[in-house]
């Protein structure tokens, strides 16, 4: 080993000689500087190096994706723990189960003034708001015919209530869960509605939109048995319409039972995108899909609304109302499936209450593209109202 490195280091010392600023040669200096660190490497006398970047860079590289691969496992591990600790949570808190039922909280268009529908577009409308109970609150909106836009211009809320007892009929609408009587859906049906000459009377429930109270299914159908004898005491012998949408639907099969059974029901009732019952919806509606193969999936999600005392048994109520039917149902609802509207239809169809009214089940094409909530757009829905409710001959239609 001593002989290999002497010439090295008599190299070293030639070259430094070479390199001085006295020889005036440096030009060669840095190559033969490198020749003498890899004849040192060879010699074991200096630190190996790297053998080159990509060995460092990969390196780094391995590093972030093991890096990466925990954070995504600590990701997914929390998304599991609460996926499973969901369901738990639903059952020790059957609260949650009926707020998600309700969506009143959901408050959508939002900035909107209530007390102002004219900012909606209606400007033949009037707001006010009526007491059911004690403590409770609930704000209405009465949209005249549109034929009486300008005569309602400045019109204050005596004129309007006077105007239920002209020769138009009046509709009462009764929407579905989140947002409220402002909602643009809402508006655009009530504007065709009214263009086709009806009365439309509208109101949050206790707990929506301006409207005071706690939410429950008893509480919106006392609510809009409320708002029907105040529609009744005012429109003299006009007809009375009660139209349901989505959620809608079971508080108006709940009120129309309860008209019927004290001998008092409405002109007609009209049910756009109904269930059967709240368990069918809730176990068909597209946010369940998550949890549908969950083992106990009935215990976790369906029994704590029964519990609740929410039940909106549409299938139930309809066997015990006495007045015509119809209902509207697209093809393409993503919220309500369709084969539940259709169901419905097929209780009503085979009651013996409705062996003396109408019947009637309007199917809208899936390529139509109303889904679950814009079924006020089609062309045919004049003609449908007209042709349904201006015929008081019983039969049942297909």
């Amino acid at each position: 080993m001593r002989k290999r490195t002497e010439p090295v280091a008599l190299e070293h010392e030639r070259l430094v000689a070479l390199g001085s600023p006295s020889s005036g040669v440096t030009a060669p200096v840095l190559d033969a500087d490198c020749r003498l660190k890899r004849n040192l490497r060879l010699a074991g006398k200096a630190p190996a190096e790297p053998r080159c970047a990509a060995d460092a860079g990969m390196k780094r590289a391995l590093g972030r994706r093991k890096g990466m691969w925990l954070q995504l496992r600590k990701i997914l591990l929390c998304i599991l723990g609460l996926y499973i600790a969901i369901p738990f949570l639903i059952r020790l808190c059957p609260g949650i189960q009926a707020k998600l039922i309700f969506l009143n909280f959901v408050r959508v268009p939002y900035f909107i003034d209530l007390k102002k529908p004219q900012d909606q577009g209606l400007n033949h409308t009037c707001n006010y708001y009526l007491q059911p109970e004690e403590d409770v609150t609930i704000g209405v909106w009465h949209t005249v015919p549109t034929v009486w836009w300008k005569t309602a211009q400045g019109k204050d809320q005596m004129w309007y209530e006077d105007a239920l007892a002209s020769s138009h009929p009046v509709i009462l609408y009764l929407h579905g869960n989140a947002g409220t009587r402002g909602g643009d859906h809402r508006v655009e049906l009530y504007k065709v509605l009214s263009s086709l000459g009806y009365h439309v009377v509208t109101f949050d429930y206790r707990g929506w939109g301006d409207s005071i109270g706690t939410p429950s299914e008893s509480g919106m159908t006392y609510d809009a048995l409320h708002v029907f004898d105040w529609i009744k005491a005012r429109s003299g012998d006009n007809p009375v319409y009660i139209w349901g949408h989505s959620l809608g639907t079971g508080v108006a099969t709940n009120l129309v039972r309860r008209l019927c059974e004290r001998e008092t029901p409405p002109d007609a009732l009209i049910l756009e995108s109904p269930f059967t019952n709240i368990r069918e919806e809730a176990k068909s509606h597209p946010f369940s899909v998550v949890y549908r193969f969950f083992p106990g999936f009935d215990w976790f999600f369906l029994d704590p609304i029964t519990n609740s005392g929410i039940k909106f048994a549409n299938d139930e109520n309809v066997k015990h109302i006495s007045c015509s039917l119809l209902i509207l149902h697209a093809e393409d609802d993503p919220v309500v499936p369709f084969h539940l509207g259709r169901k419905l239809y097929n209780i009503a169809a085979l009651s013996r209450s409705f062996r003396d009214f109408k019947v009637q089940f309007m199917p809208f094409h899936s390529d139509l593209g109303y889904r679950h909530k814009y079924i006020y757009k089609s062309p045919e829905l004049p003609r449908i109202l007209r042709e349904f409710l201006g015929k008081s001959e019983p039969e049942l239609q297909h």
